[in-house]
């Protein structure tokens, strides 16, 4: 790199943290209950329609790939997860509404793909899937996707109150070199954009998510990662009960909200 291609990056880099650390300056812009609104609301035309059209969504990918996974045996128990929940559409009509949820072995909470992984694990006693990993995705994007249309329910379980706790707090927590909140973005400067790119209120309606900048399909935790670096912080683990915690406070502030998985997002 030139000395002048480093001094125009060096400029770029501090207006783009200019322009973040700028939000906290605005006036908050808090969405009261009745004026919710999915991230899809503030997606483009076009956007919105790749998400509408399921043989244009490319998320659909994702799922039919789960569906493939949740017919095939695996482990040594040699046993697919339609043995034991049949078809999909039945069993797990609603699941995903009401995740994370509280998982009694570890008196915390656990997210969709942590139990969807723990179940192979325990009953199919086949190896853990990775998170973030294709199969993992498939079979959350898949599980999701039968919820599709419903409202949210997560985070009504009294027994979620501490973890519902450390969400909220890490939500509220400025964090990294750019000392900034997520609720300094989403919930004081919703609306607006940074980057060009509409600050949505983040309200988690459509994870896992195929979003362009990814070409793929994403989990919430891969979202919140990228928030989290973008605000020059250190990012936990995947899987690690910070991403859990935070997934949780996010999905009881959408209860009542549509699910849309897989949804679009640019």
């Amino acid at each position: 790199m030139t000395r002048n291609q480093g001094r125009r990056a060096a400029a770029g880099a501090a207006a783009a943290i200019a322009g973040i650390a700028g939000l906290v300056e605005v006036a908050a812009q808090t969405a009261p209950r009745d004026e919710r609104r999915s991230g899809y609301t503030f997606m483009s035309p076009a956007t919105q329609a790749m998400q509408r059209d399921d043989t244009a969504n490319p998320g659909m990918l994702s799922v039919l790939e789960g569906g493939e996974l949740w017919e095939a045996k695996a482990g040594a128990a040699g046993r697919s997860c339609a043995d034991c929940h049949g078809d999909a559409r039945v069993s797990m009509r609603g699941v995903a509404a009401r995740y994370p949820a509280y998982d009694a072995a570890r008196d915390s909470a656990i997210d969709l793909a942590g139990r969807i992984d723990e179940c192979r694990t325990t009953r199919q006693a086949a190896p853990g899937l990775a998170r973030e990993s294709r199969p993992l995705l498939a079979l959350t994007t898949f599980v999701a996707h039968q919820s599709r249309g419903l409202p949210i329910t997560a985070g009504d379980d009294p027994r979620l109150a501490p973890a519902l706790a450390a969400g909220r707090a890490l939500y509220e927590q400025r964090m990294g070199q750019i000392n900034l909140s997520c609720a300094n973005c989403h919930d004081d400067n919703w609306g607006r954009t940074l980057g060009s790119a509409p600050i949505p209120q983040a309200h988690p309606t459509g994870y896992p998510i195929y979003r362009l900048e990814w070409q793929d399909v994403g989990s919430l935790q891969r979202r919140l990662r990228t928030c989290l670096t973008g605000v020059r912080a250190e990012p936990f683990a995947y899987g690690a009960p910070e991403y859990v915690a935070i997934e949780l406070f996010l999905m009881s502030r959408a209860r009542g909200m549509t699910l849309e998985t897989p949804g679009v997002r640019p």
